[in-house]
């Protein structure tokens, strides 16, 4: 068996979209009204088609799953997301773990957990 994608919901598919592109350089791969998959295994929906599948109600900032990037050059990244046209709320800034990786962790615009970190060497 192969884990082939990720899915995360989200309210305003454009934005989305805008947001992941600008931020980490992601494209779209497939857009089908509503599910889009984006490279890198990230697939984008909308937030109203997965709540009518679960038949629950979504909880943005749930905590429960993160998604996870590497970035070599972590302070040009953080600038990068301080420059950019989104509001972005942090969960922690630029910190540095016991073990000399660097990571920052925030929510994209609607409240998916992320974390940008330095390889583990």
């Amino acid at each position: 068996m192969k884990l082939k994608n990720v899915l995360i919901a989200v309210n305003d598919m454009d934005r989305a979209i805008r947001f992941y592109k600008e931020i980490f350089g992601l494209q779209v791969i497939l857009d089908q009204d509503g599910n889009v998959i984006m490279s890198e295994g990230l697939v984008l929906q909308d937030a109203k088609i997965w709540k009518k599948f679960l038949n629950k109600d979504l909880i943005p900032k749930h905590n429960m799953t993160e998604l996870y990037f590497e970035e070599t050059d972590i302070e040009g990244f953080v600038k990068r997301l301080e420059e950019s046209d989104f509001e972005i709320e942090y969960v922690n800034e630029l910190m540095t773990h016991s073990w000399n990786q660097q990571v920052v962790r925030f929510y994209d615009p609607d409240g998916n957990l992320i974390e940008v970190g330095t390889p583990v060497k």
